[in-house]
């Protein structure tokens, strides 16, 4: 992954706008078997904080997703996505806190 790459996905990711954030995790799962293991940790790390402030639910229902696919990696350590502990399970559909709970378990 070049450096443009990676601050457009960057970029995406931290959009001011839900949908333009869902895209962009979205898209971060497409360059999971290209990542560097910095790559991966950093884009794991941009997720998760973004995901730790999510008001939307479909954005962050893609943004855990795309951690989750990261993670298989195995260039991701829990201190990267330490931020999804943060994450207010209240009034999250169940789906959503499933994958939490699979992230907190990793």
């Amino acid at each position: 992954m070049n450096a443009k790459d990676l601050l457009d996905l960057v970029r995406k990711i931290t959009d001011n706008e839900p949908r333009v954030r869902e895209r962009g995790a979205d898209e971060a799962t497409d360059w999971v078997s290209t990542y560097s293991a910095a790559e991966a940790g950093a884009t794991a790390t941009v997720l998760a904080v973004t995901a730790a402030a999510e008001t939307d639910h479909a954005a962050l229902e893609a943004q855990l997703h795309a951690i989750l696919e990261i993670m298989s990696s195995g260039h991701v350590q829990g201190s990267h996505i330490s931020q999804i502990r943060d994450i207010d399970l209240q009034g999250l559909p169940n789906q959503i806190r499933e994958y939490i709970s699979d992230l907190l378990e990793e």
